[in-house]
C-alpha cells in the first residue's frame, strides 16, 4: 500500500480511461492528436481514447483512501479504483462520508475477534481504520450520551 501512495503522479498525464473488461483502467497520456489521446494502460497496452472520455486520477497520496470524501476527484472511476485497491489489500471497509461501504471478501478474515472489538471501543472514526465495529460503537456511544435512539442501515 505504501508503494501506491508514493507512485509518481502527473495531473497532466495520469487519467482513468474506459475499459470493456475492467470498466476503468489507469492510463498515462503519451500524445494527443485532435480529440484522440494515445495512452499506455497500467498493464502496458497502448490505447487510443477520446479526450472527453478521460477522467482525472487522484494524487497518489489518496491511494487506498479510508474516507473517499477526502479524495480530490470523486467520480465513478475514482470510487471503483479506490474500492478495488482497498479490497486487493484486504481492506474491505471504506468510508464515504457518513456511509461505510463494505465489500464481501468471500473468505474469513481475522477482523472480528474480541481483540479487534477492543481496538474500536470508544474510538472516533478518525482514530481507527474503517470497520463495522466503529460504526456500531459510535451509534452505541451516541445513544448513551444523547439518550436518543440510534439506527444502522444495512443494504
Amino acid at each position: 500500500m505504501k508503494k501506491l501512495k508514493t507512485a509518481p503522479y502527473d495531473p497532466k498525464k495520469n487519467f482513468w480511461a474506459p475499459d470493456k473488461k475492467e470498466i476503468f483502467v489507469k492510463v498515462e497520456v503519451k500524445s494527443e492528436k485532435g480529440d484522440d489521446v494515445t495512452c499506455v494502460a497500467e498493464g502496458g497496452a497502448t490505447v487510443v481514447v477520446k479526450k472527453a472520455k478521460l477522467l482525472q486520477q487522484n494524487p497518489s497520496k489518496f491511494a487506498c483512501a479510508e474516507d473517499m470524501v477526502n479524495m480530490t476527484f470523486l467520480h465513478e472511476a475514482a470510487v471503483l479504483g479506490n474500492l478495488r485497491e482497498r479490497y486487493e489489500n484486504t481492506l474491505i471497509y471504506t468510508y464515504s462520508g457518513l456511509f461505510c461501504v463494505v465489500i464481501n471478501p468471500f473468505k474469513l478474515l481475522p477482523i472480528y475477534t474480541p481483540n479487534v472489538v477492543d481496538q474500536y471501543r470508544g474510538k472516533r472514526r478518525t482514530e481507527v481504520p474503517p470497520h463495522l465495529f466503529c460504526v456500531v460503537d459510535n451509534a452505541y456511544q451516541n445513544m448513551v450520551a444523547e439518550r436518543q435512539c440510534q439506527s444502522c442501515l444495512i443494504t
